[in-house]
């Protein structure tokens, strides 16, 4: 019996947590009228994402919360239970020894809630990057696993993550546009064109499906769903984030890379589509990975000269040539 899933792009409103849970609660509903039994929202969704980087430890501790049971979680364990529905939605986390992570929670019906902290965090100075992946039993009858933003750009995180079992890949992100140091990644796209977009649509359609965005995605995020064997579901913001836009590029993909439903246009919007978990038996990532030799690959376990803390590693603007 397939799964119906759906995944989000929408615009959060920066440090007001009650109007974005209200946005989530609003397409929660919708998606339940339309059979969907999993839904994911972006990264950070709840509390807001790149404004954070300006925030002394106070400003972010202001919109800090416990998990489990703090009350977005709680919010999101009623939700779901109402709902019938999984669902994950970001936000920042305050933990018991008052460190601060970006974490992205996971309401189950059961009331059973899942939360990841993500590995490599970079918005905020003031908060720490989680230390374990992130794997664990849904009602769905499957495994789901999350990895945050960056999380899914090295490699060995997502590997980690299918060996762990994963058969669905929740990937929430704040994404697109962003002014990368890398000459021929994603780059910036003007705030003038997002507040331009009802008089200049094409120009925001054509920078969002662009090699800052769109094309951008689909150079690395295919990979993660073919070459590990999991359905993946890629939520992000979309507009104005601060003084970024984010590209939307909400998309659902099978387990051999290919895109089955994604977001048409740069607005908020959700896509649908049925998961046939029955594509995971012997589709290619899952027979490459049993011919995997682990004797051979303990380099990617030793620390490297070049190594940096995540943060640094974001924003360094030191030569990458060895």
């Amino acid at each position: 019996m397939p799964i119906r899933a759906a995944t989000v792009q929408f615009q959060h409103a920066p440090g007001d947590k009650a109007a974005n849970l209200k946005t989530v609660q609003q397409f929660a509903l919708q998606a339940a009228s339309d059979g969907v039994q999993l839904i994911t929202f972006p990264e950070m969704c709840l509390t807001g994402y790149w404004h954070v980087r300006n925030l002394d430890r106070d400003g972010v501790e202001a919109l800090a919360e416990t998990v489990p049971d703090g009350s977005s979680s709680a919010a999101l364990a009623n939700l779901s239970q109402q709902t019938n529905m999984v669902i994950g939605a970001g936000l920042i986390e305050r933990a018991a020894d008052g460190q601060l992570y970006n974490t992205y929670v996971v309401a189950m019906p059961d009331g059973k809630i899942a939360s990841h902290r993500k590995l490599h965090c970079f918005v905020s100075s003031h908060m720490s990057s989680g230390d374990r992946f992130t794997v664990f039993d849904s009602p769905l009858g499957c495994k789901l696993g999350v990895l945050i933003c960056w999380d899914n750009n090295l490699v060995e995180n997502a590997r980690a993550t299918a060996l762990l079992g994963a058969d669905i890949l929740l990937a929430p992100h704040q994404t697109g546009g962003t002014a990368s140091r890398s000459p021929f990644a994603m780059g910036r796209i003007e705030p003038e064109v997002w507040q331009q977009r009802h008089t200049d649509p094409e120009r925001l359609v054509a920078e969002v499906n662009g090699p800052k965005g769109r094309e951008w995605i689909l150079r690395w995020l295919p990979a993660r769903a073919h070459d590990n064997g999991m359905f993946v579901l890629f939520s992000n913001g979309i507009g104005l984030d601060d003084d970024e836009v984010r590209t939307g590029n909400a998309m659902i993909l099978d387990c051999y890379g290919r895109i089955i439903a994604e977001a048409s246009q740069p607005e908020d919007c959700r896509v649908t589509a049925d998961l046939d978990l029955d594509l995971l038996d012997k589709c290619t990532g899952r027979r490459w990975i049993r011919g995997r030799r682990p004797e051979l690959y303990g380099i990617l376990t030793e620390p490297q000269a070049e190594n940096l803390p995540p943060r640094e590693a974001r924003f360094s603007e030191a030569s990458t040539r060895k």
